[in-house]
């Protein structure tokens, strides 16, 4: 079983907690609370829902009650980019922020800093999870919202042969492509469904986390035969539809469980300072996901 810290809370304990809505599927508070007892630190880590319209207010309540730092996920990545004193590099390259850093600013003030340590995530996870390395694949996308935009961004960084993407908005999609075009003028970057083969199909959408949800991919438009590799970033339930449809298609697959330690990582170092214990962190994850640890 992974750590508990089973030290009393007291006026001395550091807040972190991660924010979103749907959060109740969310694995972060056993990852982190198992990290901060491993390193035997005096700091606990909570989940919050918060609706949209109430996360400014969430943020300022964090900062005012001395929060050391936020974690944000689905639907707040976009819009917390406004909501922060300052954007890391990591932030500015990838457009959207998941980790915000509480630190001291001017006498009286505490400066909000937003970070994104998803994309590093997402890269790690693909190599460890898929043994697959990103430079010269064909890769399909869905989703181009907050954690769409900074994948699509991450994987057109890596020197992929070509890019498909796909929104339930369309527009959406195609400004993501403009910007894409923008930043990496040599990659082919298109949207609509790939006409041929493709090494990977990833899941950025929110369809799967919910009981009954439907696969994000129309297999009318698009067969999972031509695809080798399918990436879900959901990672509760373990195995979405899409996931389950991509074994029975032959596929490699892997769920969001190694992107949400490579990320989580990398938010507790950029809290804390310390390295994080990655082994303890995964135990964690898979406990809480699937109720026992993998050996």
């Amino acid at each position: 079983m992974p750590p508990s810290n089973s030290a009393p809370i007291n006026a001395a304990t550091r807040l972190c907690a991660v924010l979103g809505s749907p959060i109740r599927h969310s694995a972060s508070p056993a990852m982190h609370n198992a990290a901060f007892a491993t390193l035997g630190l005096n700091w606990r880590y909570l989940a919050f829902e918060v609706d949209p319209k109430n996360l400014r207010a969430a943020i300022e309540g964090a900062r005012a009650m001395n929060f050391a730092g936020l974690n944000l996920t689905v639907p707040h990545k976009l819009l917390a980019v406004d909501m922060v004193d300052e954007l890391d590099a990591s932030a500015r390259t990838w457009g959207a922020v998941n980790t915000i850093k509480f630190e001291p600013g001017a006498v009286g003030h505490v400066r909000a800093v937003g970070f994104n340590t998803d994309a590093d995530g997402l890269t790690v996870s693909l190599r460890h999870d898929l043994q697959m390395e990103l430079r010269g694949k064909k890769v399909f996308l869905l989703g181009a919202g907050g954690a769409g935009r900074a994948a699509a961004l991450k994987i057109a960084s890596e020197n992929v042969a070509e890019l498909f993407l796909m929104n339930r908005t369309a527009s959406k999609a195609a400004e993501l492509a403009a910007e894409i075009n923008k930043q990496f003028p040599s990659l082919h970057v298109s949207v609509g469904h790939p006409p041929g083969e493709v090494d990977l199909l990833l899941n950025a959408t929110s369809l799967g986390l919910k009981p009954g949800d439907g696969s994000p991919l129309d297999e009318g438009q698009f067969s999972l035969k031509q695809v080798r590799a399918v990436y879900d970033m959901i990672y509760k339930p373990a195995e979405t539809r899409l996931l389950a449809d991509a074994k029975a298609a032959g596929c490699k697959t892997a769920n969001g469980i190694g992107m949400l330690v490579g990320q989580g990582a990398k938010a507790f170092e950029i809290w804390t300072g310390r390295p994080a214990p990655l082994d303890v962190m995964r135990r964690a994850v898979e406990a809480s996901v699937y109720g026992s640890v993998t050996k």
